[in-house]
């Protein structure tokens, strides 16, 4: 069992900092890679669904000790969008829509007007001499053939 397990959620405030500063994963973003959580998937599914106000409260806590290890400026930024992603579960009628939400989300910061490619293609003019990739067309012009299907019920 790695340094946190499941009832990481209950231990005390600065603990899991410590625990993630042992592992060098203390000051920016990238630090996140060395968060270790052992997540047991059918104990959090019987939770959520015999308990869920006890679900949710382990899950902010687990979320809350994993932000503490971040600087204040990143810490903000990222509970602005666990905030974010919160709102969209709870617009959410069902937890299907819910992962549909926070998909299209996740695709917007990649393909979306302020996402990533974006921020890569204005990276890549600005710099030109920077080597980049071969290039290959911003708008796709693959084409695909569309197999009709048929109702078997008709």
């Amino acid at each position: 069992m790695g340094p946190l397990s499941r009832s990481a959620t209950s231990l005390p405030p600065g603990c899991l900092r410590s625990i993630v500063e042992r592992t060098n994963g203390a000051g920016t973003v990238q630090a996140a890679t060395s968060f270790y959580f052992e997540f047991d998937f059918d104990e959090w599914a019987a939770l959520a669904r015999s308990n869920p106000s006890e679900f949710e409260a382990r899950r902010q806590a687990l979320l809350d000790g994993f932000l503490q290890q971040f600087s204040d400026a990143d810490q903000r930024r990222l509970r602005g969008l666990q905030f974010r992603i919160d709102m969209e579960r709870r617009r959410a009628r069902t937890p299907m829509a819910g992962c549909i939400r926070l998909s299209s989300m996740m695709w917007d910061s990649v393909v979306g007007p302020n996402g990533l490619r974006n921020a890569l293609n204005r990276f890549l003019a600005f710099y030109p001499e920077h080597p980049a990739p071969a290039k290959r067309p911003l708008s796709s012009a693959y084409t695909a053939r569309i197999i009709p299907f048929h109702n078997s019920s008709r």
